[in-house]
């Protein structure tokens, strides 16, 4: 109807201009044709005039001017109807226009709404699933504690069955509790602060905006985290889901660190020093150094600070877990010295044969299970999908460490040792910790093999050349295997992940890096891997020596020589662990 009603209009407009010129033509020729004037002394024209037009002829063409002017107000009038007609038809388009913007920009708002609303829900549903990933994992890294203490058991003497398992048992709950108090807040206390450089994200905001304290200086222009501090006893803002769930899984990473000891020092340890020591190593002894690592600390900003590639990376604890709790052990199974009998007057090692075999392997399994908590739990998000990788790369390094490990038995001794068995597949498992996000199926394989032959020397060079007795091998397992394992991520590291770690754009990458088909090294990587398992031996060698120290002269470590050789579990916890009385 708009487009008819401008059409009428410009048909109107030249109808109107048509009949003003047939007019003027009218007129112009009446004018023509009409008698000429009589002047008073005209002389005649030069030529013959035209003859005039008939009056007939006049009254034809003022006919055809009032026929045209009647048609011109018919038009006229048809047009004014038709506009008559338009006009509530315009107001109604108009109206509806209005509608129609209205409803559109309500539609904008209400798609904005919606859009706030859904990336809302998927956030809450992220988290949420975020947190349910790390709580379940987290439960299958505290289940490892069951398979530490069957392995340890395993290894040990039946007449020490029950303390062992008593230590494995209460450095779940001593531990647990110096962490709450403070040990928590010294590692993570710190991790949302602006000077952190790896802020845990994937649990929620309130991860960041609560644990934003870091004690540390400035050198250089840069600065250097050292200790956090906010989250003590989670009180106040630490009440959040988030941040509980981050306390859990990473206590019993502590905790993991903490038992590791206990199968080095094992049938000779005091239990009261050892209750001491169970709540100082989760209130700071492993706290700072984890600070340091995972909690955003001057280790992981080596790479932002220094340009040594991503600062000292360690996904899932090769160093921050294995390596220092094989630090402890090495440094308390030192200060403990040997069980009686295990050295001849030479200096020459006797073999001291555990109780139970069978249930040393099952705990082997138990931890090996528990051991994909562990690795892909490190991702504290269910949205990574790198966890799939995670998982298989963990397996791999496991079944190549044992069968490393009886194929290495089997050539020395002439059998394949069970015990050997075990810890190759425990010492692959430690190795691939650390690197488990970053390298090729083939690396994790290259890695549990390489795993369990340095686990096999060390525990030789221990026992033989140290004169350090460790009844479950704890120190090669967890501390050299452990170093191996930091040592090969700056070999194998792919390129393919880690996208920003440790603040430092690219991914992690190491010696073995290939790019497109192009061998593309990264020398700087295995440096700061370097430099990060040193700093752990240190702070976590010499934190713990003065710990042990302190506990020496005030208490002693070790039990007396009667109840070494009667057995632990009378004189130490008053149970005996197998009662063979009828």
């Amino acid at each position: 109807m708009v487009f008819a009603w401008r059409g009428g209009v410009i048909a109107f407009k030249h109808l109107i201009l048509t009949t003003a010129l047939l007019i003027i033509g009218i007129f112009s020729a009446q004018a023509q044709y009409a008698p000429a004037a009589q002047a008073p002394s005209a002389p005649p024209p030069a030529t013959t005039a035209a003859p005039a037009a008939s009056a007939a002829d006049v009254q034809q063409l003022q006919m055809q001017v009032q026929e045209l002017q009647t048609k011109l107000t018919a038009v006229s009038n048809n047009v004014s109807q038709q506009a008559g007609q338009i006009a509530p038809i315009k107001d109604k388009l108009d109206k509806t226009l209005q509608v129609t913007d209205t409803l559109s920009q309500t539609i904008k708002e209400t798609a904005s709404t919606a859009s706030k609303k859904y990336s809302e829900v998927k956030d809450e549903t992220s988290l949420s699933i975020n947190i349910s990933w790390t709580l379940i994992t987290g439960y299958l890294v505290m289940f490892m504690q069951a398979g530490f203490a069957m392995v340890e058991c395993g290894f040990s003497r039946a007449k020490n069955a029950a303390h062992t398992a008593m230590l494995n048992f209460m450095i779940y709950s001593l531990g647990m509790l110096g962490y709450w108090v403070c040990g928590f807040a010294f590692q993570f206390g710190g991790t949302g602060a602006a000077t952190s450089v790896s802020t845990v994200g994937s649990l929620g905001p309130n991860v960041a905006s609560v644990l934003s304290s870091e004690l540390g200086f400035t050198m250089g222009g840069h600065y250097y985290g050292l200790l956090g501090n906010s989250g003590y006893f989670l009180l106040g803002s630490a009440y959040d889901p988030g941040i509980y769930t981050l306390f859990l899984f990473q206590m019993v990473f502590m905790d993991t660190t903490a038992i590791i000891p206990t199968g080095a020092m094992a049938e000779r340890w005091k239990f009261l020093s050892f209750a001491i020591y169970g709540f100082l190593v989760g209130a700071f002894i492993y706290p700072i150094f984890g600070n340091w690592v995972w909690g955003g600390g001057w280790l992981a900003a080596m790479g932002a600070n220094w340009g040594l590639g991503h600062g000292h990376v360690d996904f899932a604890g090769s160093s921050v877990v294995h390596v220092a709790g094989g630090t402890i052990a090495f440094v308390g199974a030192w200060m403990l010295g040997p069980r009686i009998g295990k050295y001849n007057a030479d200096g020459t090692p006797n073999p001291i044969a555990g109780s139970n075999i069978p249930l040393a392997i099952l705990g082997t399994f138990i931890l090996a299970f528990g051991w994909f908590g562990f690795n892909p739990g490190s991702t504290l998000s269910a949205m990574d999908t790198q966890i799939g990788i995670i998982a298989t790369n963990t397996m791999l390094a496991s079944g190549a460490g044992a069968v490393t490990g009886m194929i290495v038995s089997w050539l020395r001794i002439g059998k394949p040792d069970p015990s050997f068995c075990c810890n190759g597949m425990l010492a692959g498992l430690v190795a691939i910790t650390g690197p488990c996000a970053f390298v090729d199926a083939w690396a994790a394989v290259v890695l549990g093999i390489g795993a369990a032959i340095v686990m096999y020397c060390s525990v030789f060079f221990v026992e033989e050349v140290l004169k350090i007795d460790d009844p479950a091998g704890a120190i090669s397992v967890h501390g050299v295997a452990g170093i191996w394992g930091e040592f090969c991520l700056g070999i194998f590291a792919n390129g393919k992940y880690g996208d920003g770690w440790n603040n430092v754009p690219g991914k992690v990458s190491g010696i073995c890096t290939w790019v497109d088909g192009v061998w593309t090294p990264n020398f700087k990587q295995i440096l700061a891997e370097m430099i990060g398992a040193s700093t752990c031996i240190l702070w976590i060698g010499g934190s713990s020596f003065v710990v042990f120290y302190i506990l020496e002269k005030v208490i002693g470590n070790r039990v007396s020589a009667e109840a070494e050789m009667e057995g632990l579990d009378g004189p130490e916890i008053g149970v005996l662990g197998y009662n063979n009385a009828p």
